[in-house]
């Protein structure tokens, strides 16, 4: 005999994956979701010594139907993906793109130049830079307990 190892997640995973199709799609970090949106993009976040990056997945997005905007702490990120018409002579028998509006909001951090804030889309990926500024150390204080 065997000793298999339990893992509680992937059960979950498995007993959803055996739900007939007929309950259709659930969008996408549903927390993520801000009203008004139909999707969310899949984001990565990462750091370097001199800046934080935001990677947005945005296939079939252009250009110019993109917002970023920064406010209050806030990066917003907005905008939407038309869908394509259909053509009479193409039938469409499954659609797992997502369509429509979409927003995404960050909180950043209090030491970032937020005058020095850039996005570049390339290749259907949104890469925000946020530079960082330098923050001084501060000093720990010693409070007296009377």
């Amino acid at each position: 005999m065997s000793l298999i190892r339990w893992e509680p997640f992937n059960a979950v995973d498995d007993m959803f994956k055996g739900f007939p199709a007929w309950f259709g799609r659930l969008p996408r970090m549903p927390g993520a979701l801000e009203a008004g949106t139909d999707w969310a993009p899949s984001v990565d976040i990462s750091e370097t010594g001199a800046e934080y990056l935001i990677r947005a997945s945005l296939p079939g997005v252009k250009k110019e139907d993109t917002k970023v905007l920064y406010e209050d702490g806030m990066l917003t990120l907005s905008g939407e993906r038309s869908q394509q018409e259909e053509q009479k002579d193409e039938k469409f028998h499954k659609v797992e793109s997502f369509y429509g509006s979409f927003s995404r909001s960050f909180a950043l951090p209090d030491a970032v130049d937020d005058k020095a804030i850039r996005a570049e889309s390339k290749d259907g990926v949104l890469t925000i830079h946020v530079p960082k500024t330098k923050v001084e150390a501060t000093r720990p204080t010693t409070i007296k307990v009377q």
